[in-house]
This record gives C-alpha cells, structure tokens and sequence, in this order.
C-alpha cells in the first residue's frame, strides 16, 4: 500500500468513526434527520447507479424496489416481526419481483427506451395498485411511537448506507464489474468478446433491486407514518436519477455526492421557493446532462486538471487481465478506450 492510499484510508475510517458518534455528540434531532436523509438519498442513488450508470440500463421505476422493501418490511416490523427478518426480506422480495421484469425483458433484449418506458409503467402500476388495496396510513407500534429515538434509527440507516456503498464498489472493481461497463459501451461487441450481457444485466438489476429494497426498509423503520402508497410515487423514481446525474454517472462517489448536495437544496429551497423547487430541480437536471453529462465529478476533475496541467484521463478497458465472465468464457481481447465518465 503506498502513503497516498495509506492516508486515504485512515481519513476515510476517520470519517467514518467520526459519523458513527454523531448521535453522542449532543446535536440536535434536526441534524440527525438531516444526515439520515442523505444516508437514505446516497443509498437510493447508489443502488441505481449499478444498473443505470454501470450497465447503461436507465430505469425510472426504482420506486417499485423502494416501495417493496417498505411495504414488506414495514408489515413484517409492525406484526412483530425481528428487524433483521423485515430488512432480510425487504432486500430479498424486490430481488424477486425484478427477476419477474428482467428475466423477459433481456431475454427480448429490451433496450433503450423501451426498457426505460417498461420499468416506468411497472412502478405506476404498483402505486395505483398498492393505493387502491392498502389506502390508509400505517403507523409504528404504539410501543415504539412512545419510545421512539433516532439514534438507533441513525445508527442502522448510516450501516446500511455504508453496506450499499461498500457493495456498489466491490463489485463494480471486479471483473464483473468490468463486464458491466463493456456491455454500457457496446452490448454488441461485448457479446462478441465473449461476455456474457444477459447474465451481467440481470445480475446488475438484481444487486439494484437489493440495495433498492434494503434502502426501503430502512425508511420503513425510521418514519412513525406515512401512506402506503407514497413511497411508491413517482419522486421516488425521478430523484435518484437527478441526484446520480448531478454528481456523476457511472461513478462510485457520484452518487454520494449528489446526494448530499440534492438533500442540502432541496432543503434550502424548500424553505425559500416552496412547491417552486421542483421547476429549479428540473432545470438544474437539464442544465447538467446539457453541459456537464460528468455533473459535479467531472468539473472536480477540470478544475483540478487545470492546476495540475494533466491531459484529459481514460480509462482503459483491458479484459486480458480481468478473467471470465459469468457464463465462464474468457474475456481477453484486443484492449478498448473508452472516455473517463
């Protein structure tokens, strides 16, 4: 390990341990739920970034694996349940649901548009069903309203954000992960390479779905009440798009830096603008995938290119050094440069 990685390391395990004592800090409840918001957002951005940044499979009905993981796990809480059985299922049932849509939709190798419009009209159809069978407001055990605390709440949401995030990186560093960027670039020359795009797609959804669901049964767990139907609404699919785009696509800490920015405006704006910021959000999405498709990653990297005087980065492809695919085939082959997203 060199000193740089070293010193990356221990400011990253500091960062950590200093996050993980925040609630013994005194602070107040209002900053609590201002960084659970951004654990919940990161872990939201996070789960999509695995099927729309690194696999290229833009999906706008990510509420469908949020709703799940809440439904289920908020049922399994309520009727007494551990919390680990209702966060184990929350992440296990939307892996199921997206089998249901990925398992024909790649076998009929759905892509573009017609993948995006599909997964869209799946989660609509979940938040008009889920609200015309489940109308009412479901609330925490009387027990636990009465008892309620957020720093066990904080503590559970900020593991679970980092599990996300440590999934999202070990994955996407492996071959598996390269496989995933190869058939985002090309699905048709990977497939020549050997790689395998339907079992990389489904495995992309199915991690997607996981984290997406185990994000939902971390909001079920930390709001007293709400409609069942609500985190099933549209928001839900839209806001880890923005958030993703806004701090990079395809990236690792995109997301997590979208995050913390979305949740930081969207806060102020709320208080200043009202309804209105949801006009701004637009635009600002807009203006992003218009002239930074990078978002905030890539105008770190020019401006630190411009004191650094360093060439535009690339990143090289080179599956001779990577292993085998799922299906087992060898993935060497000529290498491949494709633009630093």
């Amino acid at each position: 390990m060199t000193a740089k990685k070293g010193i990356s390391l221990a400011l990253l395990v500091a960062g950590v341990a200093a996050l993980w004592l925040v609630p013994s800090m005194g602070v107040s409840d209002s900053l609590l739920n201002l960084l659970i918001l951004m654990f919940i957002y990161t872990m939201l951005a996070s789960s999509w970034n695995i099927l729309g940044g690194y696999t290229g499979q833009v999906n706008l009905g990510h509420a469908a694996f949020f709703g799940l993981g809440t439904l289920v796990a908020r049922i399994l809480y309520t009727g007494g349940r551990p919390l680990f059985l209702a966060l184990l299922a929350a992440c296990v049932v939307p892996v199921a649901f997206s089998m249901l849509i990925g398992i024909p939709a790649f076998r009929l190798r759905l892509r573009g548009d017609y993948f995006t419009i599909g997964t869209l009209a799946l989660s609509q159809i979940l938040y008009i069903t889920i609200g015309n069978v489940l109308p009412k407001i479901t609330y925490l055990p009387i027990a636990d309203i009465q008892n309620y605390q957020l720093g066990p709440r904080y503590h559970i949401i900020l593991a679970s954000a980092l599990f996300t995030i440590g999934v999202a990186y070990a994955l996407v560093k492996s071959r598996l992960g390269l496989g995933m960027v190869a058939v985002r670039e090309n699905e048709d020359a990977a497939e020549s390479l050997g790689i395998n795009a339907f079992a990389h797609k489904l495995l992309a959804l199915a991690v997607s779905a996981f984290l997406g669901g185990l994000t939902g049964g971390a909001y079920a767990y930390y709001q007293t009440s709400y409609y069942f139907n609500y985190t099933f609404s549209p928001p839900w699919s839209l806001e880890p798009v923005t958030m993703t785009f806004i701090g990079g696509v395809g990236t690792i800490h995109g997301p997590v830096i979208g995050a913390v920015f979305f949740v930081l405006l969207k806060e102020w704006l709320v208080m200043k603008v009202g309804e209105y910021h949801l006009i701004i959000f637009g635009v600002l999405f807009l203006l992003v995938v218009l002239f930074l498709p990078g978002g905030l990653v890539e105008a770190w990297e020019r401006i630190r290119r411009v004191f650094t005087h360093r060439p535009a980065g690339k990143i090289v492809l080179s599956p001779s050094a990577e292993g085998s695919d799922l299906s087992g085939n060898s993935l060497a082959s000529e290498r491949k440069e494709v633009p630093m997203i």
